[in-house]
């Protein structure tokens, strides 16, 4: 194949050590030299690195993009070289062939050759955004799995506080488990701290209050509900910070903010992910296919089989699922009629939802590509669309019920002089 780099070189990283192979011309004609070299992951050997690959003239650096431990190289190097990082679904080596030696070949071999594609590494303020929007994330999972800790200690001591509160963190609920675990075990008097709506269930409170809660489960509920503040201080904390470093992208997230389903905390995650830049993506579809929100294709011998979607950002996909089930649940909105035309088409919530998150990142592309604001196509899209597919719908479902249907148009009504 067409040498495309001549002076190119191949890393296989791991936590102790990099093996580095460094492709060049040979002394003949069309023959390539390999030199492969082994460098610790300490700073000081990483710069050994990077001046060694510069000394060489080297044109292109490429890495397997396989757990954190490419950070450290690839950011010392990106400054001084041109640094690609690539998917290691790309370049799997031939089983029963595999050392980190070979890898490296393998990887400088591909490189050279130009038969890998870099992955999309958006700069360091980007990053930073993104190290504390998904740590924020993170937290924020924490203290659900606390909740739900919360939740199972007092199902053992046999309250049944979350039958009948959706929140059991709400003004209510926490008025009561705080009043549980200063000793208060008269259930009438529990049920008597429900506030708002809750106080229309009263009797049912004060049934579910009655149970075995103790000094055990009073100290163990205490715990959880630290936890669960200390958490939510932190979690405050990063929200702080995020809107101070989010400043630049103020009216990127003005208009996100528009889309039916997307909140703030949404929009921040799609601009951290993303970068904010559409440029890094030719088209919608390309930007699909990265948040994994797209079908994949899997065609053999003429016939099609699995379609489903290949994994993306995680991170993005997770934020883009929770703006998806939001705008489903949209009243008089092209998301929410989309969504309910979908179900009855496909028969599957779960695939409705991706297509919903598909159509969402569409919308944001065109949105941060153009600069313009969200515009509602309206509940009555599809049927403005092709209102004749919709009248043969309605008729056959009311023929399936075992109604003749007969069809008279409305007239026009006019307005009295």
């Amino acid at each position: 194949m067409d040498v495309l780099h001549d002076r190119c070189a191949g890393l296989d990283i791991s936590k102790r050590d990099v093996k580095a192979c460094l492709r060049t011309p040979g002394t003949r004609r069309n023959q390539r030299r390999s030199e492969v070299r082994t460098f610790a992951t300490t700073t000081n050997d990483l710069l050994a690195l990077r001046d060694w690959l510069v000394a060489e003239q080297v044109s292109l650096v490429v890495m397997e993009g396989t757990g954190d431990y490419w950070r450290a190289p690839y950011y010392l190097l990106e400054d001084a070289l041109n640094v690609e990082l690539v998917n290691a679904r790309q370049v799997k080596a031939m089983p029963g062939r595999k050392t980190d030696v070979a890898d490296a070949v393998w990887l400088a071999q591909l490189a050279e050759c130009g038969l890998l594609r870099a992955s999309f590494v958006p700069p360091e303020p980007i990053r930073q955004l993104r190290d504390l929007t998904r740590y924020r994330t993170v937290m924020t999972e924490e203290r659900t799995r606390e909740a739900q800790r919360l939740e199972k200690e007092l199902e053992d001591a046999g309250i049944k506080l979350s039958s009948f509160a959706t929140d059991i963190l709400g003004i209510s609920g926490r008025a009561m488990l705080e009043a549980l675990i200063r000793g208060e075990r008269d259930a009438q008097v529990l049920a008597e701290m429900a506030r708002g709506r809750m106080r229309s269930k009263i009797p049912d409170l004060a049934q579910a209050m009655i149970g075995r809660f103790g000094d055990h489960h009073a100290f163990l509920c205490r715990m959880h509900l630290d936890r669960i503040d200390a958490i939510s201080r932190d979690i405050a904390t990063l929200s702080t910070r995020i809107e101070r470093v989010m400043a630049p992208f103020r009216d990127q997230l003005t208009r996100l903010d528009g889309i039916p389903g997307i909140s703030l905390r949404v929009a921040e995650v799609i601009i951290a992910e993303t970068g904010g830049d559409m440029s890094r993506f030719p088209t919608a579809g390309h930007l699909a296919s990265w948040a994994g929100v797209s079908p994949g294709n899997h065609e053999s011998g003429g016939k099609r089989k699995s379609g489903k979607t290949t994994k993306g950002n995680r991170w993005l996909r997770d934020a883009l699922g929770t703006a998806a089930m939001a705008a489903a649940r949209s009243k008089n909105t092209y998301l929410g009629a989309q969504y309910t035309r979908l179900v009855r088409r496909l028969g599957s919530k779960p695939k409705a939802l991706v297509a919903l998150e598909h159509s969402i990142l569409t919308s944001v592309w065109h949105m941060l590509t153009d600069g313009t604001g969200y515009q509602d196509l309206g509940a009555d899209h599809f049927l403005r669309r092709d209102p004749e597919r919709e009248r043969r719908r309605a008729i056959a479902a009311l023929n399936k019920l075992g109604y003749t249907v007969t069809l008279n148009p409305i007239e026009p009504t006019t307005k009295a002089a």
